[in-house]
C-alpha cells in the first residue's frame, strides 16, 4: 500500500471529501528517518508538522524515561501544535521509520472545517463510542427505532364502571384486543382477561371491568427502542404493551404488532422456545438459531450491551421452559425454590453459548427437598447441555450446587468473613448470580452482598484477584501477540469485569451488569467518573470486537472463542485497543493503591 491509499483509509481521513483529500495527499511529504534519531524534542520548538507513521515505531520519552511506543498508523506532533506549546515529551525513531508529514497549515485547516480537533482530543471514552458507531451501520434501523413508531390506532379507554358486556362491544367496533381502564393507577382489560376472568368463571356481562381488570399496568416510554420493548414483553409474560408519554399512557402495542415489524424477526425463537417439549430434537435447533439471532442483531447495529440483554432472555426462556417441563414430570416442588445463574449469564453479558453456570437454592432442608432438586437439577441441566450450553469444567453447576437457603446464607458470609483464595474465587462467581424462576426470596443472601462492601480485607482480597487478569502490553505499551493472537477476554474483559465489582461492591451497589456497575461506583464516589467512563466504553469496543471476530469465526466453521487477530484490525482498531489496554492497565495501577495490594503480602 502506497502513501495514498495509506492515509485514504485512515481514521479521520477517511472521513474527508474525495476532492479535500486529494488536495491534502498532495501537500504531504514523506520522510526517512534512521534509528535513535530525535524527531520532537521535549521543551523544544513547537511542531511544524502533524505525523503519521507509515513504517516503523517511535517511542516517546519524558526526561530519559521511555512512556509509550507509538505504531503504524499512530500520530503524535498535534498537541504542539494546537497549544501552539513545545513538546511535552522527546519522540525519537525507535528504529528505521517511515514517516508522513502534513504541515502545520494544512492540519489547522482541517481542524478549522472538518472538527478534526475533535478527533484529537476527545476522551478515550468519547472516541470509543464513535468508533463504534462509525463501524457498526445499521443495515435495518428497525430494531433500534422507537416504539411508538408502530402505534396504528388511536388509544381506546373506558371507566372503571364500564360492564364487561360493554367492553367486549367497545374491543369490536374499534378492532382491538385490549382497553385502557381509566382508574388512579390505570388498569387494562385484554380479551385473552374476557375469557379467563369472564367467561370462564361464569361471571354475569353486567359486571363491572374494574372488578376483572388487571392494575397497574405494565408499561414502558414512547421513545423505548424496540428490541427493548421486545425483551419486557417477554420478560413480563405479557402481550399487550401501553406506552406512556411524560407519564401518560398514549396508547398500546402488541406482540403481533412487533413481531409483524419484522419478517425476519430474529424473537421469533422466543416464541419457539414456548413449544419445546424436551425432547434432544426441540432443543438441538436452539443454538444454531440463537446464532442466527445474534448475527441478525449484530448485522442491525446493535451493539454487543444490548445483544446481551436480548440474549439472556432467550436463555431465561428455555430455563423457565425445561423448570417448568421438569415440574410436569416430577411434580410441583415440596418447598419455595430459586434457580441462579451467574458469570457473564447473570450480568446479562453473555452473547455466544458458553459453558453453563447455574445454582439452585430451596428453603425446607428435608430429605424429600434434597431427592427432589437433585432429579429436578439433574433434568435441566441435561437439557441445557443438549440446548447447546457446555457444562461447566469448574462443576458449577447446580447438579452440584443445591443446598438449603440456610446453608447458602453460611457459604456467602463465610466467603466474607474468611476471604482465602477459594473463598474469592467462588464469591467472584457468585457475587453476580440472577434468579432467573422460583418464588423463593434471597434478600438475607442480597443483604450480605452489600454488607460486603464494608469489609475492607475482603474488598483488597476480591480486588487482587481481579487483578491477576493483566492487559497484554509489554515494554512502552506495545500490545504483546503469541501467535499472533490477542486474548480480549483475558487481556481485557476480565480485567474490567473484575474492577467493576469490586468499585460497586465498595459502593454498596446491588447491580450485576458491569456496565450498570461502574455508574453506580460513579455516582457513589468509589471511582472517578472518567474512569467509570472509560472503563464502560472499553469495555462495549472489546465485547463488541470479540463478537465481531467469534461471528466471523463461526462463518469460517471454525470454533469460536476470545481470541483475535491483531493483523486482521484497522489501524484505528489497533491503535484504540492498545489506548484501552494502557486505560485499563493505568486504572489498575490506581486500584491497587486504592486498596493497598502491596500491604497484603
Amino acid at each position: 500500500m502506497n502513501a495514498a491509499e495509506f492515509v485514504e483509509h485512515l481514521h479521520p481521513f477517511d472521513t474527508l471529501p474525495h476532492s479535500e483529500l486529494n488536495q491534502i495527499l498532495n501537500s504531504i511529504e514523506q520522510k526517512e528517518v534512521i534509528s535513535g534519531t530525535r524527531i520532537l524534542e521535549q521543551g523544544g520548538a513547537i511542531s511544524q508538522y502533524l505525523h503519521i507513521i507509515l513504517q516503523g515505531s517511535v517511542k516517546l520519552q519524558r526526561d530519559d524515561k521511555t512512556l509509550q511506543v507509538l505504531e503504524e498508523g499512530e500520530f503524535f506532533g498535534f498537541l504542539s501544535i494546537l497549544s501552539q506549546d513545545a513538546p511535552t515529551a522527546d519522540v525519537i525513531a525507535n528504529e528505521n521509520v517511515s514517516l508522513l508529514l502534513v504541515p502545520e497549515t494544512v492540519f489547522r485547516t482541517l481542524v478549522n472545517k472538518n472538527g478534526f480537533a475533535e478527533f484529537f482530543l476527545r476522551s478515550l471514552s468519547d472516541r470509543l463510542q464513535r468508533l463504534l458507531v462509525f463501524d457498526s451501520p445499521l443495515a435495518d434501523d428497525s430494531l433500534v427505532s422507537p416504539v411508538k413508531s408502530l402505534l396504528a390506532r388511536s388509544l381506546v379507554s373506558a371507566a372503571p364502571h364500564t360492564t364487561v358486556h360493554e367492553i367486549a362491544q367497545l374491543m369490536q367496533e374499534a378492532g382491538v384486543s385490549c382497553i385502557i381502564i381509566q382508574s388512579e393507577p390505570p388498569g387494562i382489560i385484554t380479551d385473552r382477561d374476557l375469557r379467563n376472568r369472564v367467561l370462564a368463571e361464569g361471571r354475569s356481562g353486567e359486571t363491572a371491568v374494574s372488578e376483572v381488570m388487571t392494575r397497574p399496568v405494565k408499561s414502558v416510554p414512547s421513545d423505548t427502542p424496540l428490541y427493548r420493548a421486545l425483551v419486557f414483553l417477554y420478560e413480563e409474560r405479557i402481550h399487550h404493551l401501553p406506552l406512556t408519554d411524560r407519564g401518560q399512557i398514549t396508547g398500546v402495542v402488541t406482540t403481533t404488532d412487533l413481531l409483524r415489524q419484522q419478517a425476519q424477526n430474529p424473537f421469533y425463537l422466543l416464541k419457539r422456545l414456548e413449544t419445546i417439549d424436551g425432547t434432544a430434537e426441540s432443543l438441538a435447533t436452539y443454538a444454531p438459531k440463537l446464532v442466527q439471532t445474534v448475527r441478525s442483531l449484530f448485522k442491525n447495529g446493535l451493539n454487543a450491551i444490548q445483544i446481551g440483554r436480548v440474549v439472556s432472555s432467550l436463555n431465561d426462556t428455555l430455563v423457565r421452559r425445561l423448570l417448568d417441563l421438569a415440574e410436569k414430570k416430577y411434580g410441583p416442588p415440596p418447598t419455595p425454590f430459586a434457580w441462579l445463574v451467574f458469570g457473564s449469564e447473570g450480568r446479562h453479558e453473555q452473547v455466544l453459548l458458553t459453558d453453563q453456570d447455574n445454582a439452585l437454592i430451596y428453603l425446607a432442608d428435608t430429605p424429600e427437598a434434597k431427592r427432589y432438586f437433585s432429579t429436578l437439577s439433574e433434568y435441566v441441566i441435561n437439557g441445557l447441555i443438549q440446548a447447546g450450553f457446555p457444562p461447566c469444567s469448574g462443576g458449577y453447576m447446580a447438579t452440584n450446587w443445591h443446598f438449603p437457603l440456610d446453608e447458602w446464607v453460611k457459604l456467602f458470609k463465610g466467603w466474607v468473613q474468611s476471604p482465602k483464595p477459594q473463598a474469592i474465587m467462588e464469591a467472584a462467581i457468585f457475587f453476580d448470580f440472577r434468579i432467573v424462576h422460583g418464588t423463593l426470596s434471597l434478600d438475607s443472601i442480597e443483604d450480605i452482598i452489600i454488607e460486603s462492601g464494608e469489609y475492607d480485607l475482603f474488598l483488597a482480597q476480591l480486588a487482587r484477584a481481579a487483578l491477576n487478569f493483566r492487559p497484554p502490553l509489554g515494554f512502552f505499551g506495545r500490545i504483546r501477540q503469541k501467535d499472533g493472537l490477542v486474548d480480549l477476554k483475558e487481556g481485557g474483559i476480565a480485567p474490567i469485569v473484575g474492577l467493576a465489582r469490586v468499585y460497586a461492591l465498595e459502593a454498596g451497589s446491588q447491580s450485576r451488569s458491569t456496565i450498570d456497575r461502574l455508574e453506580d461506583a460513579a455516582h457513589a464516589g468509589s471511582l472517578s467518573q472518567q474512569g467509570a467512563e472509560t472503563l464502560a466504553e472499553t469495555f462495549r469496543f472489546l465485547q463488541w470486537l470479540r463478537l465481531r471476530g467469534q461471528l466471523d469465526e463461526i462463518t469460517s466453521k471454525r470454533e469460536p472463542d476470545n481470541k483475535i487477530r491483531l493483523d486482521q484490525l484497522s489501524h484505528l482498531e489497533k491503535r484504540y485497543l492498545k489506548d484501552a489496554f494502557l486505560a485499563i492497565r493505568e486504572i489498575q495501577e490506581s486500584a491497587e493503591l486504592r486498596f493497598r495490594l502491596a500491604m497484603l503480602g
